[in-house]
């Protein structure tokens, strides 16, 4: 299984052993997960041009927490600050629950997590959703736009996928393709991943190739500009 960690890592890490894109045999997408830039309530900003005029007004002031260093979670919202040019101070933790402590508590501001494990947050009020960080609404937070309505082309989100060893032989590439989106258009297993915000990826192995280059050009760039390093 494979995600944008493995897209992430190929340039936060100076000396891996191996070649991602050209070591894995793409197999088959499986889905794609928003993650939602999220305040505590305290923050004044109810939309993101708001949050973008605070964070102006305070720079080096607005503190952003993430999962740890080259997750998803941090290079979502190094990606917001590239775009926006906005200056805002990354706090690494050690995963989610520790900085939805301290978000909570107020210690930090702002987070860019992934939707499954904020939804409760936000539904019961402990959190507020600035926007969705896919290109198009989510349907679990309907009136959540998108960040993109404001910062155009911005897009981050979790997906995964399915992959093998690159020698792996064509038909068994094949027969694993057709058998996963098979699984995939069970009633059962959608509606799961609907209840986690998430949508399928369908599509060919060189869909998934495609995807797993461009996540990896796109977050190279990411790391590069904030100059994150393994934890």
């Amino acid at each position: 299984m494979t995600g944008p960690n493995t897209a992430v890592n190929a340039t936060l890490y100076d000396n891996l052993n191996f070649n991602f894109i050209r070591d894995i045999a793409p197999i088959a997408g499986v889905m794609r997960v928003p993650l939602v830039m999220e305040v505590n309530p305290s923050v004044p900003a109810r939309t993101v041009p708001e949050f973008i005029a605070y964070a102006r007004a305070n720079p080096g002031r607005i503190n952003m927490a993430s999962a740890g260093n080259g997750t998803a979670v941090h290079v979502s919202g190094e990606l917001f600050k590239v775009m926006t040019g906005v200056d805002m101070v990354h706090v690494p933790y050690r995963g989610t629950p520790l900085a939805m402590t301290d978000l909570f508590a107020g210690q930090v501001h702002v987070i860019f997590d992934n939707m499954p494990g904020s939804i409760a947050y936000i539904r019961g009020g402990k959190l507020r959703p600035l926007a969705v960080t896919t290109a198009t609404r989510s349907d679990l937070l309907p009136d959540v736009p998108a960040l993109s309505d404001f910062v155009p082309g911005y897009e981050a989100s979790a997906w995964y996928g399915v992959g093998a060893p690159r020698d792996t032989p064509t038909a068994i590439i094949e027969r694993l393709n057709r058998e996963i989106y098979g699984a995939l258009a069970n009633p059962t297993l959608q509606a799961r991943l609907v209840d986690l915000g998430g949508t399928t990826l369908p599509g060919a192995p060189a869909d998934l190739r495609k995807l797993i280059a461009d996540e990896t050009e796109k977050w190279a760039r990411v790391v590069k500009f904030s100059g994150a390093k393994p934890d």
